[in-house]
């Protein structure tokens, strides 16, 4: 018989709107209505699934829309591209994260060395602040 927009949204971890927006934007099909209401099957299913898995990976839709046109056999190439582009975003992010991290790091050590003065952690992330005082630090972030 198959299930109904909100049974595939709950099999797939996601509401019923999030469905809405992935059939506006073309990853999943909408189905004819069968006596008033639509109804999804398996494929359905492992479509949202396949969504959901890609962009826990970091794809956006617009990449998960060329993932689900290529053909399996046949469009390794172009999966591989992506796959490659996707990798090569994640270690920029990884590196601006490092970074940040690198640099609490130091205002925590800064915090913790003195209780003279304001607390460094405080005037990284306030630029008026920064600027008032003449520091050359740039806030975190």
């Amino acid at each position: 018989m198959g299930m109904t927009i909100s049974g595939l949204a709950r099999s797939g971890g996601v509401n019923v709107e999030t469905v809405r927006y992935y059939q506006r934007r073309g990853l999943i099909e909408t189905p004819p209505r069968g006596a008033g209401v639509r109804r999804y099957g398996a494929q359905d299913v492992r479509r949202l699934g396949f969504i959901r898995s890609a962009q826990a990976a970091g794809f956006t839709l617009d990449q998960i829309g060329e993932l689900l046109a290529l053909d399996a056999g046949q469009d390794r190439a172009r999966a591989r591209e992506l796959a490659a582009e996707r990798i090569a975003a994640l270690d920029g992010k990884i590196a601006e994260l490092q970074g940040a991290r690198r640099a609490l790091e130091r205002l925590a050590r800064q915090c913790h060395a003195s209780e003279e003065g304001p607390c460094p952690i405080i005037t990284a992330f306030d630029r008026e602040g920064l600027a008032a005082a003449g520091d050359a630090r740039q806030p975190l972030g």
